[in-house]
């Protein structure tokens, strides 16, 4: 298999921090990649909720991930803090990517980068939504600070 190749953007306009937890951690000693996904998620969960939303309520609409793919750059070890950076970007009809960037907090080291493919969905129809024009417009502005 070809190996990924993934081009961060020159700025983002979220970042939060994640503590590496033992719980985290595999067999291996660091980062599991099943994890990875986890504390990716929970930085997703926060986005949103920096926008004033819960990710389940977005303007009536709830978010699903559509696809997700990451780049591993380096281990990350129990109790190490991360700053995950994130940006909106890709927008279609019905979504967006949400690009990451995950790095350790004191020397900098990249830990993985990728994106997360977010679709909105109209929860009662159970079908993808169109972007509400005024969520699009606070994206947008986000995609832009930084």
């Amino acid at each position: 298999m070809a190996r990924i190749v993934f081009e961060l953007p020159a700025h983002f306009g979220f970042a939060t921090e994640l503590q590496v937890y033992i719980s985290h951690v595999n067999q291996g000693g660091h980062l599991d990649n099943a994890q990875l996904l986890s504390l990716v998620s929970e930085a997703r969960v926060r986005f949103f909720q920096s926008l004033g939303y819960p990710e389940a309520d977005v303007a009536g609409l709830s978010t699903v991930v559509g696809d997700i793919v990451a780049q591993y750059k380096s281990e990350a070890f129990h109790g190490e803090t991360l700053c995950v950076d994130m940006v909106p970007q890709d927008f279609n009809r019905y979504g967006f990517d949400l690009v990451f960037r995950m790095a350790e907090k004191t020397q900098g080291r990249e830990i993985a980068r990728g994106k997360i493919g977010i679709v909105f969905i109209d929860g009662a129809a159970r079908r993808p939504a169109f972007i509400p024009e005024s969520i699009r417009q606070l994206l947008l502005q986000r995609a832009a600070a930084g």
